[in-house]
């Protein structure tokens, strides 16, 4: 049972320790006081979704791949990981499809990069590539070809480098998101690399904070102090807490990053003005009186994240954040409108009470994300899990299975992602709950398990697997990811004249990352590619695509179709049924076998559960299959490691077809049965014999070649090999 209990430390005695605290407000206004008081989840999220809601309601002129844009889509994702409604999310897909994922104009320019990072964020949740696509074409070219030199910021072309601060914003965490999504750790060592090239020019290390650019080196404030523009280094903070956000906490760079963050925070919140607000000149405020919102709110997301991490002491600086969040909501109108934001500019300036920037709006939802972490966890004491990927290979969408225990209640939960303060879609079965997550090598990371009355509202989930009998089709029973589709065949086709099948696999292709099965059998049309994929898959009396067939003395014993079924799970994350089929000859053998099948989200493979019952006592040797075809196919088996793949010749134009099975912990050897290649392994009656089918395409833009997918192949079976290891806390 999760219990729902009020943290330790009072919220009421933090309020009053703040006076106390160097460089912070000598009192609290009155209505500031009363907001951090009743600081709730609900309040908070309710503030950022009026203050969204005004921005779509009235968009920004600039162009939709502008930076401007790019950090207002920034907050738009951060709330669309809290809410309880998908339109958010909705508006930044519509976003980037009318962008067709494309970043700005200039190539090498921190500022046309910030977009990608809301690119590569729904890339890692909704795994359509071509999101990735364009972002990842245009980095990969800055590696191929960077352009280094001198980050004097008068110097032509100098922009082609993160030669200002707010770069740091912009770019880095762009850079480290991609690394996220697609394992590549080169993304993340140049964002770390560039970063501390602009760091040792920008950072004034006795004042811990960045010149804008090198035109202030010698500038000074009308009271003589040196220029440090509070937005600017409100990009620098919030650009330190967002590119923190991927870089793993045992990364050998993880702790400069650290040590400048907390150098950087101590020096912002001595700097806090007493209305919680921080003016636009951080170290001539009296210059620069006007409230200014943008700065603050990306100080105040910063900060914020940094307590909810554990990186800076809550008693000191949660006093801040909640200052600063009242003062933000005393700038927000009724209708939504945020007010105060400095307009664009790269320096303390004046301007209108009332002005408003997408950005400003965007930080504001970013500050709300975190602020609406530490409401939530003022309420509720999370089970904080622990999660290692022991293996030295990036693992993608990988399900945690967390054992709740039998005795474990009912309520329903909640999984917080503790980087991000993202909520993840989980799914319940039995006493397991299971969620999913990316692993860089070796990296550790921490959820928050919540229950989710805790929460004001979950999105519902993205439904992403889906199986079931399908008697309108012969007595079919199919399954699917948001990767690839399977059938087999149900004991109605036995009656069907001129059928030939058997017990075998077929493979349905998909380029959409929803559910088809439902849409295609309804259609009654799926052998033509309309746009979503299409089923030219033959399996026949064969295995197709890891049937299974007992394998005794070089001759195999298939069995019949399926005599019956049942669903165990539909998903959002996972689906599981059993097939049964009725006992059949095996060489003078009676056999019968159970099947247990699942998929889950993300997944090409599908996990196959099979139980044998047998007259006779003794092993039975099971073989896995692969049918092949006439034609140049590629067929790869690694005996050594149970697997087996097999790339398909092409069908024009319907491109190649990829299966592969794997056997895992097993000695396995091959063997050939007609049109099918075989693996062959040992089953014990009324002990489950395990192996693993999956399919790909390459026109699904994850596969386009052989070696893609053996790669990938090869990925899963070491994910199978060295398992996830999981701790769970109270």
């Amino acid at each position: 049972m999760i219990p729902t209990i009020p943290l330790k430390h009072a919220a009421l005695a933090l309020l009053l320790l703040g006076p106390l605290l160097p460089g912070c407000a000598t009192h609290a206004p009155p209505a500031a006081r009363a907001d951090a008081q009743a600081l709730t989840p609900a309040a908070v999220l309710a503030t950022m979704e009026r203050v969204a809601d005004w921005q779509l309601a009235h968009p920004s002129a600039h162009a939709t791949t502008h930076w401007t844009q790019g950090v207002g889509d920034a907050g738009f994702m951060a709330l669309a990981n809290l809410s309880g409604t998908r339109a958010y999310r909705d508006a930044m897909v519509a976003m980037g499809e009318r962008n067709g994922w494309q970043l700005g104009p200039r190539a090498y320019h921190a500022d046309d990069h910030v977009v990608g990072q809301t690119y590569a964020e729904l890339y890692l949740q909704l795994r359509d590539p071509a999101m990735l696509a364009p972002l990842r074409a245009r980095f990969d070219a800055i590696l191929a070809e960077p352009h280094d030199g001198t980050l004097e910021f008068t110097v032509p072309g100098n922009q082609d480098r993160w030669s200002w601060c707010d770069a740091l914003f912009m770019g880095p965490p762009a850079w480290a998101r991609l690394a996220a999504a697609t394992g590549d750790a080169r993304y993340l060592d140049h964002a770390i690399a560039a970063w501390w090239r602009t760091s040792d020019y920008l950072y004034d290390k006795d004042e811990h904070l960045y010149y804008r650019d090198s035109n202030y080196f010698a500038r000074r404030e009308a009271n003589g102090r040196k220029v440090f523009w509070a937005r600017g280094n409100g990009w620098v903070m919030a650009g330190l807490a967002r590119t923190l956000q991927y870089i793993p906490a045992d990364h050998p760079a993880r702790a400069r990053f650290e040590q400048q963050f907390r150098a950087m925070a101590a020096k912002v919140l001595a700097l806090q003005q007493a209305d919680g607000l921080w003016r636009a000149s951080l170290l001539d405020p009296a210059s620069y009186p006007a409230r200014e919102t943008s700065g603050t709110a990306l100080f105040a997301y910063a900060l914020a994240w940094g307590v909810n991490q554990g990186l800076l002491d809550r008693a000191a600086f949660e006093p801040g954040v909640r200052r600063a969040w009242s003062a933000l909501v005393a700038s927000v109108q009724p209708d939504g409108k945020l007010t105060h934001v400095q307009p664009i500019g790269q320096a303390p300036t004046g301007f209108a009470d009332d002005a408003t920037e997408v950005y400003g709006v965007g930080a504001f939802l970013l500050a709300g994300s975190e602020v609406f972490r530490m409401a939530v966890l003022e309420h509720a004491a999370p089970r904080t899990v622990h999660v290692t990927n022991p293996g030295d290979f990036h693992r993608a969408d990988e399900t945690v299975e967390l054992a709740l225990g039998p005795d474990a209640s009912q309520a329903p939960l909640a999984v917080m992602e503790a980087d991000t303060s993202r909520l993840l879609p989980t799914q319940r079965i039995g006493d397991t709950l299971l969620f999913q997550a990316n692993f860089a090598p070796r990296e550790q990371r921490r959820f928050l398990l919540l229950p989710a009355s805790a929460l004001p509202a979950l999105a519902p989930p993205d439904v992403k697997v889906h199986a079931r009998y399908v008697p309108e089709r012969y007595d079919d029973f199919a399954w699917e990811s948001d990767r690839i589709a399977h059938r087999t065949y149900g004991p109605a086709i036995l009656h069907v004249p001129n059928e030939h099948v058997g017990s075998g696999v077929d493979v349905w292709l998909k380029r959409v990352r929803r559910p088809v099965v439902d849409t295609w059998y309804k259609r009654g049309e799926y052998h033509s590619d309309h746009g979503e994929g299409l089923d030219n898959y033959s399996v026949g009396t064969g295995r197709g695509c890891g049937g299974t067939e007992v394998y005794r003395d070089g001759k195999a014993y298939p069995s019949s179709v399926y005599a019956g079924w049942k669903v165990i799970a539909d998903g959002p994350l996972r689906a599981v049924f059993e097939l049964r089929y009725d006992a059949w000859s095996a060489g003078g053998r009676r056999v019968a076998e159970t099947k247990r099948i699942s998929i889950d989200a993300g997944a090409n493979f599908s996990r196959v559960e099979s139980r044998y019952t047998s007259d006779q006592a003794g092993a039975l040797p099971v073989a896995v299959g692969i049918a092949q075809r006439k034609g140049d196919g590629r067929l790869v088996r690694d005996t050594s490691a149970s697997w087996m793949s097999y790339w398909e010749p092409e069908s024009a134009p319907n491109g190649h077809t990829a299966c592969a099975v794997i056997v895992p912990g097993q000695a396995t050897r091959a063997a050939v049965d007609g049109g099918d290649a075989l693996l062959v392994g040992t089953a014990q009656p009324g002990q489950p014999f395990v192996h693993y089918l999956g399919a790909g395409w390459s026109k699904s833009g994850d596969f386009p070649d052989a070696q893609a997918w053996e790669a990938h192949v090869r990925n899963v079976a070491q994910r199978l090999a060295v398992p996830l290891r999981v701790t769970d806390h109270e």
